[in-house]
C-alpha cells in the first residue's frame, strides 16, 4: 500500500465525495515526542486522522488546528495540518489515565476549537462542545451544525504489522442539493463494513474496490501527507531575543546554556554564553540600522 497518503474520491452516479487517509510514519512520529498513555496515542491519531480529512476539504491555501481543551487528566491535545497535509501534533496531561479512558475521562468538560486560517483572507473559529461518544461522532455533529452537510467519519488506529496506524475515511454529500438520502445510506451502510486490516494494509484502488465494486468510483491523485514541524535553530533564537536580557543572563548563569524545547518534535535548541552575546549584539546593530 501506498503509506502517508490521502485520496480524494467521487461517486460519478451519486453526489457523494469520498476521503481515504491512511498514516503510519507521519503518525508514528507524532508519537515518538513523548511517552502517550495508550488511549492518547489513540486520541492523538483520531485527531491526526480527521485533521488530514478536513484539510481536504478546503478550498484555500491556508491551515487548520484543531485543538481538544479541557479539565481532565488531559488538558490539551492538538493537531496543526495545512493544504500541503504538513502534520505536527502534540497533548499535555497530568496523572494517570486508565487503559479503557474514553475521551470525556481524558479531557473532562472539554471543547473542540477548530481554527480555519487562509493565508489570504480572515481566519475563522468554531467552538464544538464534545457532544458525542468520541470524535469522529463529535466532527459529524460540527458539520451537521456548521456546514449542513451529511458527513460520516470512520477514524481507525491501532497496530499493523507491528507498528503503529491510523486511518479514517470520509463521506458527505455533495453541497450542490442533489444528493438523496437513500444513496447516502447505501454508501454509509457499505463503508460500515471497513476493517482495520484493510485501512491499514490496502492500497486505495483495492480498498475501494472491495467496499464499492458495484458503484462507480472516480479516485483522484494522491496526495502525500508528512510530519513536519517548523520549529528551528532560526526561530528559537528570534525568540531569545524578544526577552529581558538580564531574565536570559539569569538563566545562563544558573544553568550555563539558554535551552528551548519543541513539544511537537522533541527537540531542544541550547544556545550557550558566547552564542547568547552573539544574538543579542546582532539583534541591537539591527535596530540601530532601522532607526
Amino acid at each position: 500500500m501506498a503509506n502517508n497518503t490521502l485520496n480524494r474520491y467521487l461517486f460519478e452516479e451519486l453526489s457523494v465525495r469520498g476521503e481515504l487517509v491512511q498514516l503510519d510514519t507521519a503518525y508514528q512520529e507524532i508519537l515518538s515526542s513523548k511517552d502517550y498513555p495508550a488511549p492518547l496515542q489513540t486520541l492523538l491519531g483520531e485527531l491526526l486522522v480527521s485533521t488530514s480529512l478536513l484539510t481536504a476539504t478546503l478550498k484555500f491555501e491556508g491551515s487548520i488546528t484543531m485543538q481538544l481543551q479541557g479539565d481532565g487528566p488531559v488538558s490539551l491535545a492538538v493537531i496543526n495540518g495545512d493544504h500541503n497535509q504538513q502534520l505536527r501534533g502534540v497533548a499535555r496531561w497530568e496523572g494517570d489515565i486508565a487503559d479503557d479512558a474514553s475521551i470525556h475521562d481524558m479531557m473532562g468538560k472539554g471543547y473542540l476549537v477548530i481554527t480555519i486560517t487562509p493565508d489570504k483572507g480572515e481566519r475563522y473559529q468554531g467552538v464544538v462542545g464534545l457532544e458525542g461518544n468520541n470524535l469522529p461522532e463529535i466532527l459529524e455533529g460540527y458539520f451537521e451544525r456548521s456546514e449542513q452537510l451529511k458527513t460520516r467519519l470512520w477514524i481507525r488506529t491501532g497496530e499493523h504489522e507491528g507498528k503503529q496506524h491510523a486511518a479514517g475515511m470520509l463521506l458527505q454529500v455533495m453541497p450542490d442539493g442533489t444528493g438523496s438520502p437513500e444513496d447516502f445510506e447505501h454508501l454509509e451502510q457499505l463503508t460500515n463494513t471497513v476493517k482495520d486490516e484493510e485501512l491499514f494494509g490496502l492500497g486505495a484502488n483495492e480498498l475501494l474496490y472491495r467496499l464499492y465494486n458495484q458503484d462507480k468510483v472516480q479516485l483522484f491523485e494522491p496526495k502525500e501527507v508528512e510530519f513536519h514541524c517548523s520549529c528551528s535553530r532560526e526561530r528559537s533564537a528570534a525568540a531569545i531575543v524578544t526577552v529581558a536580557q538580564e531574565e536570559i543572563f539569569d538563566i545562563l548563569a544558573h544553568e550555563g546554556q539558554v535551552a528551548l524545547h519543541c513539544d511537537y518534535c522533541g527537540t531542544t535548541y541550547a544556545f550557550d554564553e558566547p552564542e547568547v552575546k552573539a544574538l543579542f549584539a546582532d539583534a541591537q546593530s539591527e535596530n540601530k540600522t532601522v532607526h
